[in-house]
């Protein structure tokens, strides 16, 4: 589009915020305060938009923002106007916090979920193994309170694994005598562990 004679383009009225942005930055990093300031004024609705489209929380986007311009403070000096503009250098920058604050706050949310899955791991397998060594031990003292023959019909069948048949074989005595031993075996144990068995 041609610009009507005697009338300039609206970008070349006044200088570009760019420009201003830019100059004021080249005079922040000589230490001028009252210029940082102004160039604070300029940049911060930007910056600020930058960093809350990224980390979404206004409170952060505001903790980002004042990172952003602490850091434009520090490395003002070795602002090069010839690669780019002082806002797209305030643009990249806010950008770059943002997503490290985002990438941080992620770390971070993992690492409490691992270690409190941990802790709860750590602390079922040790509730298990107790409430097991527990438990073995109740049945160790239920067994030792059977007579010979009960509990060595019960322990050949339920913890050696074999059959009415396999036990009254090893045992030299009838099939029923074995089921006999067993099933009293068995109904003594539930008393002594009270029910439980």
């Amino acid at each position: 589009m041609r610009a009507r004679p005697g009338v300039l383009p609206p970008d070349a009225a006044a200088p570009a915020d760019g420009d201003a942005a830019s100059a004021l930055l080249r005079r922040a990093g000589r230490g001028d305060q009252q210029a940082f300031a102004e160039l604070y004024d300029v940049l911060s609705p930007l910056v600020h938009g930058v960093v809350l489209k990224v980390v979404r929380d206004p409170a952060q986007a505001e903790e980002v923002t004042q990172e952003v311009f602490v850091e434009l403070w520090r490395t003002a000096t070795r602002f090069d106007g010839s690669k780019g503009s002082a806002r797209a250098w305030a643009s990249t920058l806010a950008h770059r916090r943002a997503v490290d604050r985002v990438r941080s706050e992620q770390a971070s949310r993992e690492r409490q979920q691992r270690d409190a899955a941990a802790a709860i791991r750590d602390h079922d397998m040790v509730v298990d193994e107790v409430e097991a060594g527990l438990d073995q031990a109740r049945v160790r003292r239920a067994l030792d309170r059977l007579s010979e023959l009960q509990r060595e019909a019960v322990e050949l069948a339920y913890f050696g694994g074999h059959t009415y048949r396999d036990v009254a074989v090893l045992l030299g005595v009838a099939e029923g005598t074995v089921k006999s031993r067993i099933r009293d075996g068995m109904i003594r144990l539930r008393d002594e562990l009270g029910g439980e068995a």
